[in-house]
């Protein structure tokens, strides 16, 4: 595709500016590792809440919900619960709060606040560093192909998708690795409202050029139907062949089955709290507890409408439009393409060169967010804690700039050789992450859990993560191939997703039981800290023995209802745009009426809650000193 040069003017002059804002804040951001890092703590939640917003609008997950959504119709907004896309209603209700009451600067750094110093913990700190790191390189190799197959649709030189993608990360690579997390911040919310304006934009259009009547003759019966029973319904047979394929290589038609195995990974993921990456530091970045809970619920009203919008508007086009050329395609249609072939075909000029941006600027704002990520750990976690303690602040610094472009070049070499962003997702949110769940939800609820326990967990998690995630291993297996031949369900969620938690828990328990449990020192102070509900029982009996005044957290029913009536709202926030663009007006009357009374709801037994809770926290910890 060739673009008209007032669209090469408009993407020029964008991505100028983003390497100029960076510089311009960088010398601020160089002061010391709490600017570079966190921003000195100093940021209002709602810039970091439409930062965060911004990171999380990648072009690569972008990519992913257009070929959901074509595929799948409004049944598609449940499928992003693999990552799972609740995870920011648990953070809003009350882990964003219970984060930022430790006061420090990394995860890994958190695990002094909850084991203490001894072998345990320090082991546990060393297996959170590596994991940050291998989550980091993976996210990175995900927005890395996106990008790449992205850009080479639009951008003029006949490049390959890596080599843009290459050019585009060198661009991004500049202003994060000088400006730190202040630069990440002011660039991505520029980002986010071009963003967003591109991405009503698109809406629009699709609204003005697609009649219902023509969009339901290009789609099967059920298409524009939320809701669902066992299996999908979508026969795409008669009309685009590649899409029943495509189902089928999926392995999404036993949909009820996928959706509550879904929900089950998503509710002890999300109860794991954040993984060491951009959103953990968002949240460690705001000002206060109180404002760390508002920053994640900001998050979901900023980054819904305007990204569906996007999401719908272009596969509505689409659908009305390209299903001849992609039925020219053949079974070897790559859907990941649709969202490039649609802008190119129905965006006019000027609107296409700030879309483009805007698309660029996603990337941008996750790629950033990813990789100024990566230096706390480096820096904070292992030079500063095990090689250099008294170094300068400009030391520090400038060890950021060299692990932020270490953690760059990995990801590049690895994201070269990737052939899929499917792929990619899969592999973290079914194996890593996997890995990841069993110790992170036990060190929230569970006193007795111990440092060589969240260690082994790890170590067993992340292990048989990579061995089981191994692309075709499990797929051999004459027991699994008798499985699928039943029951034709996703592998990853179905099978490996457990396997790896149950041997994760294995580790757990053995780990602690055949171990000491942490000092009551450390215990009694994490638990006056945080003050997390949950198996506390032997812990409290001792802090009530010191200060018979202390009130424990009673907040678990009061959080869980929160919890429900908060995803509530987030899928009534999802499916408000797409009833709207579609126009299913009388539908969307009815989504805006759910979003609104889950709104009132949640002001009532939450917002209106979150300064009497860390009123009651701080009267807590007090009783300790």
């Amino acid at each position: 595709m060739h673009l008209h040069v007032l669209d090469i003017v408009i993407i020029v002059a964008y991505l100028l500016s983003t390497v100029f804002i960076g510089y311009w804040v960088s010398k601020r951001a160089s002061q010391s590792m709490q600017n570079y890092f966190l921003g000195g703590n100093k940021m209002p939640w709602y810039l970091l809440g439409i930062s965060n917003a911004s990171g999380m609008f990648d072009i690569s997950g972008t990519m992913l919900l257009v070929y959901w959504m074509f595929i799948y119709g409004l049944k598609s907004v449940w499928i992003p619960w693999l990552w799972p896309t609740f995870n920011q209603i648990f953070l809003m209700v009350y882990l964003s709060s219970w984060l930022r009451r430790s006061k420090v600067m990394t995860g890994a750094e958190w695990i002094k606040t909850r084991f203490g110093t001894g072998l345990g913990a320090q082991l546990s700190h060393i297996i959170v560093v590596f994991y940050a790191f291998v989550s980091i390189i993976g996210f990175f190799t995900y927005g890395f192909k996106g990008i790449g197959k992205f850009a080479a649709e639009f951008l003029p030189f006949h490049l390959s998708p890596n080599q843009y993608a290459l050019i585009l990360v060198a661009i991004t690579a500049i202003y994060v690795i000088k400006g730190g997390m202040i630069s990440v911040v002011i660039t991505e919310v520029v980002q986010f409202f071009i963003l967003a304006v591109a991405s009503f934009s698109v809406g629009i259009i699709a609204m003005m050029k697609v009649a219902p009547d023509t969009l339901h003759k290009m789609v099967p019966a059920g298409w524009d139907n939320l809701f669902f029973g066992w299996h999908l319904g979508l026969d795409w047979t008669t009309l685009l062949p590649a899409a029943t394929a495509k189902i089928a290589a999926d392995k999404y038609e036993l949909f009820g089955f996928f959706v509550m195995m879904l929900l089950f990974k998503g509710l002890l993921i999300s109860a794991a709290g954040p993984a060491p990456n951009y959103d953990m530091q968002r949240v460690l970045s705001s000002k206060n507890p109180r404002e760390a809970s508002m920053m994640s619920a900001w998050v979901n009203i900023v980054l819904t409408p305007p990204r569906y919008f996007l999401i719908i508007g272009l596969t509505v086009l689409a659908a009305a439009f390209l299903g001849p050329e992609l039925n020219g395609m053949g079974r070897d249609l790559d859907f990941e393409r649709v969202l490039p072939m649609v802008l190119s075909r129905y965006v006019p000029v000027g609107l296409l060169g700030f879309l483009i941006a805007g698309l660029l600027a996603a990337f941008m704002s996750n790629f950033a967010a990813t990789v100024n990520a990566a230096p706390p750990y480096f820096v904070n976690d292992i030079y500063k804690r095990y090689i250099n303690p008294h170094a300068s602040p400009k030391t520090y610094v400038r060890l950021a700039y060299l692990s932020s472009f270490v953690v760059v070049v990995l990801g590049v070499l690895i994201g070269w050789n990737v052939t899929s962003v499917n792929s990619v997702v899969m592999w973290i949110v079914s194996g890593l992450w996997g890995g990841y769940t069993a110790s992170n939800v036990l060190k929230w609820y569970w006193w007795r859990f111990n440092g060589f326990g969240y260690f082994w967990g790890m170590i067993t998690g992340i292990s048989s993560a990579l061995v089981l995630a191994f692309p075709g291993l499990l797929d051999k297996l004459p027991i699994v191939q008798s499985f699928e031949a039943k029951y034709p369900v996703n592998l990853e969620v179905t099978i490996i997703f457990p396997l790896v938690l149950l041997i994760s828990l294995i580790g757990c328990l053995l780990g602690t039981l055949l171990t000491k449990p942490e000092s009551d020192e450390v215990l009694m102070d994490f638990y006056r800290r945080v003050r997390p509900w949950g198996f506390w029982g032997p812990v409290l009996k001792k802090v009530l023995a010191e200060d018979p005044g202390f009130k424990r957290n009673k907040d678990f029913l009061r959080d869980m209802f929160n919890i429900v009536v908060g995803i509530v709202w987030q899928i009534a926030l999802v499916a408000l745009p797409l009833y709207i663009v579609i126009k299913e007006f009388q539908r969307a009357a009815i989504t805006l009426a759910v979003v609104l009374g889950s709104s009132a709801i949640l002001k009532f037994t939450w917002f209106d809650h979150l300064a009497v809770r860390e009123v009651e926290t701080d009267l807590a910890a007090a009783g300790d000193k």
